[in-house]
């Protein structure tokens, strides 16, 4: 099969399951009714600040809705949850009020259409360059994360746009084309969900040369939004700050969406589970010290071979994408991320093409982590795992039991930390990739 034939059979293969996905997405918002409970959540904490009612007080978003509502059902608790504690930054409001200026019945569908925008466009970035080293491989990856994408169409939560703009952002630096599109896309990411796209952005502001560059660019335009944005929360809600802050500790705290325990307001498994490392370490001490620390111990160690490996680095486009293939994963890990977040997995794709165009047995590891962290990240197979495990009874009482119950029922995180793991050796300690080879390959 020749290599056009594989690139329009590739580009075939994502628009089919983008498409699949949208449609799967929609039915299941649909059919619930806390269908789209994230974006609901942002829409009427847009729509509270925009009838000049502070977004931030816990209940005045629900409030909104339930004016609203007329006849229909009243929400859940863990949507009355979500509309209750906002937890996002002014800056999203920039992006949502002119969602929040329409009707719910056409807003959430023009969310969802450019939620799946931005993410097949990311895709097919990531296409245009891993298919020039591995036009197979990176076709079944993508075409994997694009068929993996209902929960986050059917939640609508802003992770969808936030990282295929990121994704967008790291394709346009790196190849020097629509640099200031690129620009804007990562300011954007930043100003909405900061711990999806911030570690890109450092890596970029610490590789020198025409990264640092862009990175200092985005800083600036992101500056500006954000003073647009608090200039305009401000005299509405003056308390924002502390206001947001009692927020997130609801949120972390046991029952909240953000902790990490089995029992977070959403659910605690499957296309929705918690996937940050705190999840895993959680299972072998229920304490927020413990469990913070050991993630933060590890994944800074981890950031700090890193960082120091790529001050000490000559800036290349190939070195670049075996970091971020680094970084992606540790973003993960670090904080508080479901599976949606995780479709920035999209970011190793190319790293993985290029170690196997290289031919050597190393490529067959890469092959294998990067199956694993896209595989244990996406809708379908977290649903399978989850039916599975709710059949098996674990003891966590002792040692062994506790490490079981990581294995089979939370084995994301200690995936994406060997993910992590084996990019940044390949990165720092592997005998140098073919550079030379893989920018000829991707000329």
């Amino acid at each position: 099969m020749n290599q056009k034939r594989t690139r329009r059979i590739g580009l075939f293969g994502m628009l089919v399951c983008c498409g699949l996905s949208a449609l799967w997405g929609l039915s299941m918002e649909r059919a619930s009714h806390d269908g789209m409970i994230d974006f609901k959540g942002t829409f009427y904490a847009a729509r509270c600040l925009l009838q000049h009612s502070d977004p931030y007080k816990d209940g005045e978003p629900l409030r909104v809705y339930l004016a609203e509502q007329n006849d229909r059902p009243l929400p859940s608790d863990v949507l009355r949850q979500a509309l209750s504690q906002n937890i996002y930054l002014p800056t999203t409001f920039i992006f949502i009020a002119p969602f929040a200026m329409l009707p719910w019945g056409p807003a959430h569908l023009l969310w969802m259409m450019f939620s799946a925008g931005s993410l097949l466009l990311a895709a097919l970035l990531m296409w245009n360059r891993g298919a020039k080293y591995s036009p197979f491989i990176s076709g079944a990856f993508i075409c994997f994360v694009l068929a993996n994408c209902e929960a986050v169409l059917a939640t609508g939560n802003p992770a969808g746009i936030v990282v295929g703009l990121c994704v967008v952002a790291v394709w346009c630096f790196l190849e020097e084309r629509f640099v200031w599109a690129g620009i804007l896309c990562l300011a954007v990411s930043l100003a909405i969900k900061p711990h999806d796209a911030g570690l890109v952005w450092l890596y970029f502001l610490l590789a020198g040369g025409i990264g640092r560059k862009r990175a200092l660019q985005t800083l600036v335009v992101t500056a500006v939004l954000g003073l647009v944005a608090v200039l305009r929360v401000t005299p509405i809600a003056p308390h924002w700050i502390s206001e947001l802050h009692t927020n997130f500790l609801a949120q972390s705290a046991p029952g909240g969406q953000a902790y990490p325990g089995p029992n977070s307001a959403n659910t605690g498994s499957g296309p929705s589970m918690i996937i940050d490392l705190q999840s895993a370490v959680f299972v072998f001490r229920n304490h927020p010290l413990i469990y913070n620390s050991v993630t933060y111990l590890i994944c800074g160690a981890l950031l700090l071979i890193g960082l120091v490996h790529t001050l000490r680095t000559r800036f290349s486009t190939a070195r670049a994408w075996f970091a971020l293939a680094a970084v992606v994963p540790l973003t993960i890990l670090v904080t508080y991320h479901r599976p949606y977040d995780a479709k920035l997995l999209l970011l190793a794709i190319p790293a993985c093409a290029m170690l196997w165009a290289e031919g050597r047995p190393i490529r067959w590891l890469a092959l294998l982590v990067t199956a694993a962290g896209i595989v244990f990240t996406a809708d379908i197979p977290l649903a399978i795992l989850v039916t599975l495990a709710g059949n098996l009874h674990i003891s966590t009482a002792g040692l062994s039991g506790q490490m079981l119950t990581v294995v089979l029922t939370r084995p994301t995180p200690i995936i994406l930390l060997a993910m992590s793991v084996f990019y940044l050796w390949v990165y720092v300690r592997h005998a140098e990739p073919d550079i030379e080879f893989i920018q000829q390959v991707g000329e």
